[in-house]
């Protein structure tokens, strides 16, 4: 791969923060995982609402929800679609891939089933998303929205994922 394709992390760095910044000004604190709630939360009030109002975490949201629940889904559209472009854009400069296929890392340790991958990380994210909804927020909203506010239990939410995904990944690739 050739510097050519390589966005300085103090770049991207100082975008993201502009872009947070512009966020958090226009309209709340970035976060994604809460969208799952709110959606689950207006369903819930138009379908029971006795059942999510006497329910204390659907409550909070629903009805009262900030995001709305068009504008929260356009956030998580735009992550998917964002991905996908990039992902296309730099499918030929990806390290250690054949032809974009999978990382040979994953190969070598797994196999070259694309059904077990795609589980893997389907698995993966339902547990992240559990995971983040137990502590009140996913890694964008912890990680990016809450240090950058310098939230105690953002810092908590960060040091813990890191550690876990640090031990998961020498779990996994572990010489057999």
């Amino acid at each position: 791969m050739t510097q050519d394709y390589i966005i300085s992390w103090k770049v991207a760095g100082i975008a993201l923060g502009l872009l947070l910044t512009l966020a958090t000004a226009l309209v709340k604190p970035l976060g994604v995982s809460t969208q799952f709630v709110v959606t689950d939360a207006a369903v819930a009030h138009k379908v029971a609402p006795e059942f999510a109002e006497s329910t204390p975490y659907l409550a909070k949201y629903g009805e009262k929800e900030d995001w709305g629940v068009g504008y929260g889904w356009m956030l998580v559209l735009g992550m998917l679609v964002g991905g996908g472009i990039t992902a296309a854009i730099f499918r030929d400069k990806q390290p250690e891939q054949d032809k974009g296929s999978m990382p040979r890392m994953w190969r070598d340790q797994f196999g070259p089933s694309q059904l077990k991958r795609n589980a893997a990380a389907f698995t993966g994210g339902v547990l992240l998303l559990f995971g983040a909804r137990l502590a009140g927020g996913c890694t964008s909203g912890h990680m990016i929205s809450g240090i950058s506010q310098l939230a105690l239990g953002s810092f908590v939410f960060g040091i813990v994922t890191f550690a876990v995904a640090i031990m998961t990944a020498k779990m996994l690739y572990r010489a057999r």
